[in-house]
């Protein structure tokens, strides 16, 4: 009896088998590497409801971040400047720019201004802002060099692998404290400064999973 379907037919099912494999492993390869915060999350920039630029105001006036961002050594969180820091000096400078009408409507109002986050953990996530930058953790270590950003994005993945990068190696990031909101703050002997600071502040970063998840 005569074949219906020639002989290399017996190899589609097989070829078809490997096919779907490959495309079904290269499918959770792609969304594995590039659904990280490395590719969604790095380099958003939301538009602000006022434009701010801190390369003119860090960078080029020399606030400190301190200046607006108060809480940043005292509480888990760093606060979000009030109206009343703005117009500290904003009462006396560019008084008429159209950029500062909001500003000027929430000082008289009293509503405040609904600026948008930029850096945003998930919520299963714990993260003590304080219990960073008084071991000496630096700002630009996990915010970039918002000196030099005329609009604010996130310059880091914040994901698990990279927390874990610095809480595994604490030494190659840690700074005197007095330096933590310096920006371009290095130093050639890094890792000996950075080890006397380990175990002058008894830093024992957390890598087990209760660390940051409870």
């Amino acid at each position: 009896m005569a074949q219906i379907f020639p002989k290399w037919t017996n190899q589609v099912p097989r070829k078809i088998l490997i096919g779907l494999i490959v495309t079904l492993n290269a499918i959770i390869f792609g969304i594995w590497y590039f659904f990280s915060p490395e590719f969604t999350d790095v380099g958003y920039a939301p538009e602000q409801p006022v434009p701010y630029s801190h390369q003119l105001h860090v960078d080029q006036l020399g606030l400190d971040c301190q200046y607006c961002h108060t809480s940043t050594f005292d509480s888990k969180q760093a606060n979000i400047p009030a109206t009343q820091t703005c117009m500290n000096c904003h009462n006396q400078i560019q008084t008429e720019s159209e950029n500062l009408e909001l500003v000027r409507e929430s000082w008289e109002t009293g509503a405040s201004i609904e600026w948008i986050r930029v850096h945003n953990l998930p919520d299963y996530a714990y993260f003590n802002h304080s219990a960073h930058t008084t071991v000496g953790v630096g700002c630009e270590s996990c915010h970039g060099r918002v000196d030099k950003m005329e609009v604010v994005y996130q310059a880091e993945p914040l994901s698990m692998s990279w927390c874990l990068d610095c809480h595994r190696e604490p030494e190659k990031y840690i700074r005197p404290v007095e330096e933590v909101t310096t920006m371009g703050y290095k130093v050639e002997n890094q890792l000996e400064i950075g080890r006397e600071l380990v175990d002058k502040k008894n830093i024992h970063a957390p890598t087990y999973c209760q660390g940051c998840h409870y």
